[in-house]
């Protein structure tokens, strides 16, 4: 069930069906999780700040059932955001979210 929700201030992405793809397959090989159970959101044009100003940022939040590996998950993501979208590294805020199986729905039941 890894979920990746990427909300950013740039007005617009190019080719973003391609970055929610990158996105997905580099959560599934992060969690070691099937990508059929990765959902990915991609959220532009979000008013934010970040210390103190309005200049290009990016907020990313990660969720999934265990599996998490935030050090080498930061690092991945910002290095493929800033690759792809020139956001510095030092202006993303990504957030991890363990979820516990019971709070988790898919496909009218629970994952636990």
């Amino acid at each position: 069930m890894p979920l990746i929700n990427l909300r950013t201030s740039l007005a617009s992405v190019e080719r973003r069906n391609e970055l929610l793809l990158e996105m997905s397959a580099m959560l599934a090989e992060q969690t070691g999780k099937p990508e059929a159970y990765v959902m990915t959101l991609l959220e532009t044009d979000v008013p934010m700040t970040f210390g103190g100003t309005a200049a290009p940022a990016a907020f990313v939040e990660v969720k999934s059932i265990g599996a998490l590996h935030p050090p080498a998950m930061t690092a991945a993501f910002c290095e493929l955001i800033t690759s792809r979208m020139g956001i510095p590294a030092d202006r993303i805020y990504i957030s991890f979210d363990d979820v516990p199986a019971s709070a988790l729905g898919w496909n009218g039941r629970t994952f636990g």
